[in-house]
Order: C-alpha cells, then sequence, then structure tokens
C-alpha cells in the first residue's frame, strides 16, 4: 500500500475508535514546529537572562548592608509570592509600553520570564554559595585575594557544580510557564495548539500533541542535565 492510503487508514482507525481527527494534526504540524522552535529561544533566552540578574541580584541580597540587601529582599518576595501569569500582564500591558511602540509580545514574554526566574535562581545562588564552607573565602582571603577575586576564582567554581541541579530544573519549568505567552498572542507552541482548537472546533488533538512536544522537550532537557551533572561529579 502507498504511504497515502497507510495515512488515510490509521486516520480512519482513530477516528473510529478514539474520536481522533489526525488531519487536523497533520494540517498544523508546520505551525506546531514553529511554535516549539519559538518556545525553546522563549525559555533560552529568558534562563540566560534570568541567571545574569539572578546572580546579581542574590549577591545583594548576601550584603551585611540593610538598605542594600532591602530591595533585593523585596523583589524577590513579589515575583515569588505572585502568579506569573498576572505578571506577565502587568509588564505586557503595562511596562513595555513605556520601553517600545508598539509592544511585542515575544519581547514582554522574555521579560517576564527573566525577571520571574531571576527571583528563584538568586536564591538559588545564595543557597550555593553560602553552601561553601566559610573557610574557603579566609583561606583566599589571606594569600591576599580581593573579596571579588576570591568569589570569582574560588566561591562561584565550587558553588555552580552544587547548582546545576537546581538551575536544571528552572529551566524545566520556565520552559513549561512559557506556554502562559499564549494569553498575550505570543506564536508559541500552545498558542498554536489553541489556533488549532479554535479552527477545527477540536480540543483532544491539538492539546495532546502540544502536550507530547512539551513531554519530548522536557525529557530530552531532563536526559541532558542528568549527563552533565555526571560528568562534572567526575571532573
Amino acid at each position: 500500500m502507498s504511504p497515502e492510503t497507510v495515512l488515510m487508514s490509521v486516520e480512519a482507525f482513530l477516528a473510529e475508535t478514539f474520536n481522533f481527527r489526525l488531519h487536523v494534526i497533520i494540517a498544523y504540524l508546520p505551525f506546531f514546529i514553529k511554535g516549539t522552535l519559538l518556545t525553546i529561544w522563549i525559555s533560552l533566552a529568558g534562563v540566560i537572562v534570568g541567571t545574569v540578574l539572578g546572580l546579581m541580584i542574590g549577591l545583594g541580597k548576601m550584603s551585611s548592608n540593610f538598605f542594600i540587601r532591602l530591595p533585593f529582599v523585596w523583589y524577590i518576595n513579589f515575583f515569588r509570592g505572585t502568579p506569573l501569569l498576572v505578571q506577565i500582564l502587568l509588564i505586557h500591558f503595562g511596562l513595555m509600553p513605556m520601553l517600545m511602540s508598539p509592544v511585542n509580545s515575544t519581547a514582554s514574554i522574555i521579560v517576564a520570564l527573566a525577571l520571574n526566574s531571576a527571583a528563584y535562581i538568586a536564591e538559588i545562588f545564595r543557597a550555593g554559595i553560602q553552601s561553601i564552607d566559610r573557610g574557603q573565602m579566609e583561606a583566599a582571603r589571606s594569600l591576599g585575594m580581593t573579596h571579588t577575586q576570591a568569589m570569582r576564582y574560588i566561591i562561584l567554581p565550587q558553588a555552580f557544580k552544587r547548582m546545576v541541579p537546581p538551575l536544571g530544573n528552572e529551566f524545566i519549568i520556565l520552559l513549561k510557564e512559557s506556554s502562559l505567552g499564549a494569553i498575550i498572542a505570543v506564536p508559541e507552541l500552545m498558542y498554536w495548539g489553541r489556533a488549532a482548537q479554535a479552527q477545527y472546533f477540536a480540543v483532544w488533538e491539538p492539546y495532546l500533541m502540544a502536550a507530547l512536544i512539551y513531554l519530548t522537550l522536557t525529557l530530552s532537557l531532563t536526559h541532558l542535565l542528568n549527563y552533565i551533572e555526571r560528568r562534572m561529579k567526575t571532573e
């Protein structure tokens, strides 16, 4: 049988047995691929910016000066204590119009994810740095290093190995939370799932497809992070 005949037979079986319309997925497959690539890009950009911000916020929260520490503490409190959906709407409709016109929804979701993840990553950095024995810093200072040099060459390299698992978990969480971008019309994976549902009045097919793609991405990322963690333990 030809591939077209096999495909038609499979579609007929799924439609009769599970009320599953395969042609919905086939019609939107290019859009699902496009949305998946944008989802990966959004998540990667968000976690990179969030990591840089998180390091600075984490160091700021560790300051011994109360007035320096206070804004960083409340930054973390705000972004950890409010729903991400609310943050996305505030940033897209409140903050971004002051920075660009017209507002780009993709830029809005990247900013929202970066600011949100920075609060969690800051705590990861703080916990990782504080897990290193204080004697390491004292030994580095006794050798003539400045505080900045000791952090850069002694403390952070050791702390980073301990931070890989929680940082990886944050990336996986961010990947799934990027689906909220559909609320502000970011053309990522979930956006095209909603578009297919609206066009074909089908819920089962597009959302199942989106779920399988998210599952594939998260499992692949989990295996990659486990591999990196094993390699770092052997070094």
